[in-house]
């Protein structure tokens, strides 16, 4: 397994609650860009930090935003208490995810030309939130996130480019969402794209979700690699120089 570093503790607000994300720094000359990072449906854990690391070997300041509050993760019935609140609410989770993002961008400066905002499961969920939100983000990635909402995306709302990567064998995220996600994408107008890994099954970029035992979920490496190698051209061609 992949060596998971912490980043710095990054305290922020969304209205009274406290949220404590993590923030890393670039370890290479910085490139000027900013990526937020949302976390599966527990909270901060190695899978986000791993790929903040990633994100920080090649220049980006890379925050792990904390959906939940105090940076404290959540388990069985709170847990699902607050995804179904999330699900629920648009404004609800628009909001949390924005707050993290406006926390990125006024702890660095960094304007939203050079900004993107990317999450796994229940962060990819978020994430697309975000986009449809008409957020003023130049770039949105969501890997094995849900793709149906409470609040579809409306004709020329959508301001950040979008890509998505699921799994053909992901029954959370099952053939007839994709669809439905391509045809609401089509009718706000947007500026998408989606890949599906033919083998890969629900979190397939989460090197530990194996020890879960969930058959719904498996790590798959080539899907994580090919993701991931298109998330960083996918930055690339999205942000500014």
């Amino acid at each position: 397994m992949t060596h998971v570093t912490q980043g710095e503790p990054y305290a922020y607000r969304d209205g009274s609650l406290t949220l404590m994300g993590e923030l890393f720094q670039p370890t290479i000359r910085p490139n000027g860009r900013v990526v937020l990072v949302i976390h599966e449906a527990d909270g901060i854990g190695g899978n986000v930090r791993r790929h903040c690391a990633r994100l920080a070997d090649l220049g980006y300041v890379a925050l792990a935003a904390d959906m939940h509050g105090n940076g404290e993760p959540l388990e069985g019935e709170a847990m699902r208490r607050a995804l179904d609140d999330f699900r629920s609410q648009p404004d609800l989770i628009r909001g949390r995810v924005k707050a993290g993002f406006d926390a990125l961008l006024s702890a660095t400066g960094v304007t939203p030309a050079n900004s993107a905002a990317i999450g796994f499961c229940f962060g990819g969920f978020a994430a697309l939130e975000l986009a449809r939100s008409g957020a003023l983000v130049a770039a949105v990635a969501s890997f094995h996130g849900l793709l149906t909402t409470a609040r579809p995306a409306q004709a020329g709302t959508t301001k950040a480019r979008i890509a998505v990567f699921t799994g053909a064998k992901d029954p959370l995220v099952p053939h007839d969402d994709v669809a439905a996600f391509q045809e609401e994408m089509v009718e706000a107008q947007a500026h998408w794209q989606l890949t599906t890994y033919g083998n890969a099954w629900h979190s397939f970029t989460n090197e530990d979700v194996d020890r879960l035992g969930d058959p719904r979920m498996a790590y798959d490496a080539v899907a994580h690699t090919l993701s991931w190698r298109a998330l960083i051209d996918f930055l690339d061609l999205s942000l500014a120089d």
